[in-house]
């Protein structure tokens, strides 16, 4: 018992503090990826929706590539395949190399863009679920189309999106565990040091699975109560 509390204490003894800081980067990593997620996700959607056949099959080919792609080949890809590229281009013109891909950026990059293939399927039929005439509406009344989209449009595409951009969150937060590949400590790198130093392999680990267990419930009460408030008004009408 007494190895046991030595074994996850914190200090020089102890794994604690190497496991909450994997816990830190574990979360800051799935919040700094879901933004870039969406944000990419959503104009994928619109570039399905335009009446541009060029940028229809543009989204179509990105949607395509990085869904089909394992994340864990995207992650290679970006932190390794990127910067031998640059560095082969800029070495040609200034005859030296100088691209080097921080982890947590290129964990953030690749997630990021397997992220944004499959929100952009879900903000596809959100779309679906909205009515051509809030579009009309909006222009009957002399509203831009980017105002439409603003304050029209958006808000109704967020409540019938929210549930699947909830269940791709929950994966997003497990696919962080991907970036202990690339050297970054996340949790399960953290984990997997103290398991293999220690020889407690069950201890370390079933540290990380409660840990995850733990962030995936404090991520569905959230979820709850995200949906709860987008369907605040629902009762009124």
């Amino acid at each position: 018992m007494d190895n046991l509390a030595t074994l996850l204490s914190f200090g020089p003894e102890g794994w604690a503090d190497e496991i909450a800081y994997g816990t830190f980067i574990t979360v800051s990593l799935a919040l700094a990826t879901l933004p870039l997620g969406l944000l990419i996700g959503f104009f994928l959607a619109l570039g399905k929706k335009s009446k541009e056949r060029a940028i229809q099959i543009s989204a179509d080919i990105y949607i395509t590539i990085f869904r089909g792609l394992p994340e864990l080949l995207t992650l290679f890809i970006v932190y390794f395949g990127i910067p031998i590229a640059l560095n082969l281009l800029v070495h040609d013109l200034l005859g030296f190399d100088v691209i080097d891909v921080n982890s947590f950026l290129a964990g953030m990059m690749a997630l990021g863009v397997v992220f944004s293939a499959y929100a952009s399927e879900v903000f596809t039929s959100a779309f679906k679920g909205i009515d051509q005439g809030q579009y009309e509406g909006g222009q009957a009344l002399g509203i831009s189309s980017f105002n439409t989209m603003r304050l029209i449009i958006l808000p109704q595409l967020i409540r019938l999106a929210l549930p699947g951009l909830s269940n791709l969150w929950l994966i997003l937060l497990k696919e962080t565990a991907l970036v202990s590949a690339i050297g970054l400590t996340d949790i399960l790198r953290s984990s997997g040091i103290a398991a293999r130093v220690s020889k407690e392999l069950f201890l370390f680990f079933g540290i990380a699975f409660l840990i995850y267990l733990t962030l995936s419930i404090i991520s569905s009460l959230g979820i709850v109560a995200i949906e709860r408030w987008s369907k605040r008004g629902e009762g009124v009408r």
